[in-house]
């Protein structure tokens, strides 16, 4: 039998290549003429090798006498040694999937075996889609995961994950494959990390499990109630007056993290904001610039929502009224004008002054007296804003001048005290300006303390000039002080309790001589008579007597 030359070149070969490729796999389907078990061996079988890596491979027959041992494959082959029955090639760069075919005659028949390379490659991606930068609590929320790469696939599977915790597990569909999962946001997620994760699984084939993890990203949860906060203001705003404004909103998560913003239309506030509980509270001082209404605003932000509230405030201007006098300092008996006057739309009421129409003055005049001295005078200014009567009030004293008065009842005309005793002479004098009292002896003109302690002596008897003086005049007043001599006082009552004592000596002898005339008499009753008379017993005679 005539053989046939095979084309030489490199076109020639890949086609004989690719020809005994294909004789080689259509005798596997037929592995012997009587459908026994091939004797040739393709070790190792089925192996599992990293994409780019090199495996060695070894063709061997049973057969003693095999000839031709041959080995096909796409891959790239370096021979590593032959024998007999055996032949070895070392496969390299291998980067996918391919098959394996020995071939060689055993006794004048073509035997063939055959095995498939699995080359596995981990994801060359493996990501997470982007979380929202805030998630309401109670709402799904949606977890991607994307990956490129990654074979084989029928062993890749995707997890997706918060912290350790497993929420889905899908295998890898698709080049990329996407997976999704949707599970509720809660406040515990809040600050929690999600990822996902790559599973290749080829322990089956004598490998391990590989995981490639994608970069975690944290969640922010936060619960923001629907209702605005509570906005505390004044209804009505002085310009120029200082004042508080509370706003304060609940149930918030993660407190910590909300903001609130307070305005007074374009002029930004500066609260000072306490955080308790799930509670923010904010409390400004406002002061109003110019006249006009105003939106007074609170507004706090969370998760980046907002909630707002706004109020209305009147900002007015009510200047405190202006009290005149025409002279502060008033001579006694001359004119004095009181004057009451404010803004526009101010009504402004005083004592004893006729009622005027809102933006009108009013006035007063008297006569000044000393009456009228250390005066005070009022006035009240009322302004009606937003529905209430603002009122503001305001005083002045009035002084009036007059001459020194010594008053009879606050200086006693008449003093009689002891010597050696301390007394405190008590005489005052009024008048603006307060005038200067002193009190004189008019004989040898020595003055007396006024309204401070000292001791009376006898120079101190005598009478007294006391003189008020003042740059408006002088005034007089006369003071007798009648001291008496402490060695006369003791006289007297010696002398009066002698008097005493005599009258006393007289009474009681009168009493003893009247008692023994009494007893010296003897008398005797009749009988026979209702009256009772008596007369008086001459004494018995002696015998022998006679009477006289």
């Amino acid at each position: 039998m005539a053989s046939v030359k095979a084309p030489s070149g490199p076109l020639s070969w890949a086609c004989g290549s690719l020809l005994c490729l294909l004789l080689l796999t259509w005798c596997l389907r037929f592995p012997g003429a009587h459908g026994q078990a091939s004797p040739l061996r393709v070790e190792p079988q089925y192996p599992v090798l990293p994409s780019g890596g090199s495996i060695s491979v070894n063709c061997s027959a049973d057969c003693p006498d095999a000839e031709n041992i041959v080995m096909e494959t796409f891959l790239s082959k370096e021979l590593l040694g032959r024998g007999p029955n055996w032949l070895a090639f070392r496969l390299s760069n291998v980067t996918d999937n391919a098959n394996v075919i020995c071939a060689a005659y055993c006794n004048g028949s073509q035997i063939s075996s055959s095995t498939d390379i699995t080359v596995y490659r981990l994801p060359e991606r493996v990501e997470l889609a982007p979380l929202p930068p805030w998630q309401p609590v109670g709402e799904n929320l949606t977890l991607s995961c994307q990956v490129v790469g990654g074979a084989p696939r029928a062993h890749l599977t995707v997890v997706l994950l918060r912290g350790e915790e497993e929420l889905s597990r899908q295998p890898a569909e698709g080049d990329p494959a996407e997976v999704t999962s949707t599970v509720p946001a809660r406040r515990e997620d809040h600050g929690a990390n999600y990822s996902c994760r790559t599973e290749l699984d080829l322990r089956g084939q004598g490998l391990e499990l590989f995981e490639t993890n994608s970069t975690s990203k944290q969640l922010r949860t936060f619960v923001l109630p629907m209702a605005g906060p509570f906005l505390s203001a004044p209804r009505t705003l002085e310009v120029g007056r200082e004042s508080a404004v509370t706003c304060w909103l609940a149930g918030l998560f993660p407190v910590r993290e909300a903001q609130v913003h307070m305005a007074l239309g374009d002029q930004q506030l500066n609260p000072v904001v306490v955080r308790h509980g799930d509670m923010l509270s904010a409390t400004a001082t406002v002061t109003a610039r110019k006249e006009q209404d105003a939106q007074i605003v609170c507004n706090v932000t969370l998760g980046g929502e907002s909630r707002k509230t706004e109020e209305t405030v009147i900002i007015y201007s009510f200047v405190e009224p202006i009290l005149h006098l025409s002279n502060a300092r008033a001579l006694e008996g001359t004119t004095v004008t009181v004057v009451c006057m404010a803004g526009a739309r101010v009504r402004v009421y005083m004592d004893g002054a006729p009622i005027t129409a809102p933006g009108q003055h009013t006035q007063l005049q008297l006569i000044a007296t000393e009456n009228d001295d250390g005066r005070n005078f009022s006035c009240e200014a009322s302004l009606e804003v937003g529905g209430q009567t603002l009122q503001k009030k305001i005083s002045i004293q009035l002084h009036v001048l007059y001459g020194p008065i010594i008053e009879h009842a606050h200086c006693p005309q008449r003093l009689l005290w002891k010597e050696k005793s301390s007394q405190v002479l008590r005489c005052q004098a009024r008048g603006n300006p307060v005038p200067k009292l002193q009190c004189l002896h008019k004989v040898s003109g020595s003055p007396v303390p006024v309204g401070i302690p000292f001791t009376v002596t006898l120079q101190h008897n005598g009478t007294y000039h006391c003189q008020a003086v003042s740059s408006l005049g002088s005034t007089t007043l006369d003071v007798v002080m009648e001291v008496q001599n402490r060695n006369a006082y003791y006289v007297t009552i010696i002398l009066t309790v002698l008097v005493i004592l005599g009258l006393v000596a007289v009474a009681v002898a009168s009493l003893h001589v009247f008692g023994v005339k009494m007893r010296s008499g003897t008398y005797r009753v009749e009988q026979g008579s209702t009256s009772l008379p008596l007369t008086s017993i001459q004494p018995e005679r002696q015998s022998g007597e006679e009477p006289s």
